[in-house]
Parts: C-alpha cells; sequence; structure tokens
C-alpha cells in the first residue's frame, strides 16, 4: 500500500516538473507589497498562509523551483536509487544537482541557497535567494547523499565550499556550553534546529574529509544544543542571546534537532552516553507529548488543530531513522503513516497543506508538502527491512 502511495506522489511530483507553490511566497506577486512595508509584507504573508483557496495564480504568483524542496527531492532520489537500483532515479538526481548548481544565491563566493521568494517578519525583509543555514544545509544533504552514489567531484567541491560558507559566513556566538551558529549572515542569532542542522551537514562532510578542526567545531555545537534540552526532552524554537529568553514553539523543529543530533553521532562518529541520553529523552518526548496514539501530530504543543503536514512527514522521518532507540518507534512510524496517508492525501497523489477541525486546506505546495512526504515515505519504506 505505502509503495503504491509513494508511486503516486512520485508521478505527481514528475508531472508538475518539480515546480509549486509556497505557503510564504505571496511576495513573489505583482502586487505591491511592499509599499506598506516589512508590516505590511508580514500581514500579507500570514493572511495567505491561512487562505485555503489558492488565490495565487490571479494574484501574479508563478509555480516555481523552491531550492529547498529540490534539495529534499535530490536527497529521495538516491534514496529511491538505493532502494530500486532503477536508473531512472540516478537521471532525476542528475537532473536535480544541475537545478541547484544553477539557482544558488548569486554574490556569495561560496556555494549557498536560500527560498526563491522575498522572505519578510516583522523585524526583517530578506530579498530573493538571501541564503541561510537551513536552506543550504537541506540543500548540502542532498548533495551529500549524490555525492555518496556518483563520486561526482563537481559534488565534492560544492560540498566543500558548502562548508567554507558556513564557517566563514555565518555569525558564530562561542559561550561556556559551546556554540551557536546563526541563521543568516543578517544578523546574530540562535536558533537551535538551524546551529544543529549546519553540524548535521558539516559532520556529513567530515565523513568525508576527515578534517579534525571541523570534528572540533560539531562536538561544540552538540555542547550547546544538549545544554538546552529541558528537563522534559523538549527544546524550544529560539534564545534572544541578550535577555536568555526563549520562544517557545514546540513543533516538527523537536524532530528536526533530533534528526540532525542523530546524524551528527553516526558521521562524526560522537556517540557518547550524554548525547545519547539526550536524543531518547527527546525522542520520548516527541512521542509522547506531540502525537496522539493513533498517529496524529500536534500542531504546536498544546494545540491540536491544525495537522499539518509537516508535522506527519517529519515524525516518519524521525521515528523510521531512531528505531534503535526503542523497538516501538518504527511501529509508531506505520501508524503515522497509514494515518496521513488516509487522511491528508488525494486521490491524485499529492498531499494536503493542512486539516483543520472541520475543513482542509487541500493547496499541493511543493516544499512544505510534497518533497516532505516523498522524503518520509521513501526513508520509511528503506528502514522497514533493516
Amino acid at each position: 500500500m505505502v509503495e503504491d502511495r509513494l508511486k503516486h506522489l512520485i508521478n505527481w511530483c514528475k508531472n508538475q516538473e518539480f515546480k509549486g507553490y509556497d505557503p510564504y511566497d505571496t511576495l513573489n506577486s505583482c502586487l505591491p507589497f511592499h509599499w506598506f512595508g516589512k508590516w505590511g509584507q508580514a500581514i500579507a504573508i500570514q493572511i495567505q498562509k491561512l487562505n485555503p483557496i489558492n488565490i495565487r495564480p490571479i494574484m501574479g504568483i508563478k509555480r516555481d523551483l523552491n531550492p529547498k524542496g529540490l534539495g529534499l527531492l535530490l536527497q529521495s532520489y538516491c534514496l529511491l536509487y538505493e532502494k530500486t537500483k532503477e536508473n531512472k532515479y540516478i537521471s532525476l538526481a542528475d537532473n536535480l544537482f544541475n537545478q541547484l548548481l544553477a539557482l544558488r544565491s548569486p554574490d556569495y563566493k561560496n556555494y549557498c541557497w536560500g527560498y526563491n521568494f522575498v522572505w519578510a517578519s516583522t523585524k526583517k525583509v530578506l530579498p530573493k535567494y538571501y541564503p541561510s543555514i537551513v536552506v543550504t544545509s537541506f540543500v548540502g544533504i542532498g548533495i551529500f547523499k549524490y555525492y555518496v552514489l556518483t563520486k561526482n567531484k563537481i559534488a565534492l567541491k560544492v560540498l566543500k565550499s558548502i562548508q567554507n560558507y558556513i564557517m566563514e559566513d555565518i555569525p558564530l556566538t562561542k559561550t561556556n556550553d559551546g556554540i551557536c551558529f546563526s541563521y543568516t549572515d543578517y544578523e546574530v542569532d540562535c536558533c537551535y534546529n538551524a546551529s544543529i542542522l549546519g553540524a548535521e551537514i558539516l559532520s556529513m562532510i567530515y565523513s568525508i574529509t576527515k578534517e579534525e578542526r571541523i570534528k572540533n567545531i560539531i562536538e561544540k555545537a552538540i555542547s550547546f544544543v544538549l545544554a538546552h534540552q529541558h528537563p522534559t526532552g523538549k527544546w524550544n524554537y529560539s534564545m534572544d542571546l541578550k535577555t536568555q529568553k526563549e520562544r517557545e514553539q514546540i513543533d516538527f523543529h523537536q524532530g528536526f534537532v533530533l534528526v540532525s543530533l542523530y546524524h551528527c553521532m553516526k558521521y562524526a562518529m560522537i556517540n557518547n552516553e550524554q548525547l545519547r541520553k539526550s536524543i531518547e529523552k527527546g525522542l520520548h518526548y516527541y512521542k509522547t507529548v506531540q502525537f496522539f496514539d493513533n498517529g496524529q501530530s500536534l500542531w504546536r504543543v498544546p494545540k491540536s488543530y491544525p495537522v499539518d503536514i509537516h508535522n506527519q512527514a517529519q515524525g516518519i522521518i524521525t521515528f523510521s531513522l531512531l528505531k534503535e532507540f526503542n523497538k516501538e518507534y518504527f511501529a509508531f512510524a506505520c501508524k503515522i503513516v497509514d494515518w496521513t496517508i488516509k487522511n491528508m492525501q488525494d486521490k491524485k497523489g499529492y498531499f494536503y497543506y493542512r486539516k483543520f477541525k472541520y475543513y482542509i486546506n487541500k493547496i499541493p505546495y511543493i516544499r512544505w508538502s510534497q518533497a516532505w512526504m516523498l522524503l518520509a515515505l521513501i526513508t520509511y519504506i528503506n528502514n522497514s527491512n533493516d
């Protein structure tokens, strides 16, 4: 059943030529939202996110390639090739890799990537393709998987350049607990999942180059994140470096942190008792607090609705990959898969964005929904026979 549903999703993505809309692409409109300043632009994005009717075509917003989405798809097609050994998946991976090279952020010496839309919040407005450690790391993970399969020399060159971007361009905060990478080079900040994600791609690159100075950086980034885990096992979203006050937003980012820590442990060969206990505690919180027993996720603790496809996908990925920590976790990943397919997959193959209590937002976002669910389903299948 899962393999059939995966094929439907693969065909849908291919038919779209990997292009699509995004929950945050409002400012790609031809409408002059910039006239209203950063507040007006941020509000426009949030209103559009809540709109279950896709009015983007009449706003002049076109379906587009999203670098982060392409990075996730590249990772997925590499995993599909590992599973099936079908050459068509390597051909698609070749194409995605070349598209990513063309979409790198301009005006940067090192390879890095950002979103294909203007990013606006109440604090800042960043232009299209302004790079971040998050987008660059997810692209980098896809390129790492591609390099492992193909030994493509250009891919290795790009990976080393990504390492240089993180080490040279991203601000680094040093504390008594360790180090924290900032989200972008725009400002110095502290977002736990973004920092450890940077360490994750560094650990993958380290597994190739074996640079000890990089391993030392990874260990310090891990120490910082472990120091800010709460006794319950949760991580909040971010911390104000001046006031030390945390932003409490508990959702799929918990799964992000856990997978990043696991990959740091695996690829940088950092396997100590403190790290394992931290992951175990985080997994217990993730399963018992952030999901119902039937596989449905909470939106943000403690709110149940809406059910966000991103939460569902990350749950599948996390409990499939980290099944060694508890024999019940893979069975729980199976529950999440079943619930998600039954409640959030369209007959055409794509997955819905959000399921509310009384209605569903069915807009088929390519990055937020389809790329993540493709990665989730193939990760689940590839771990089912281990």
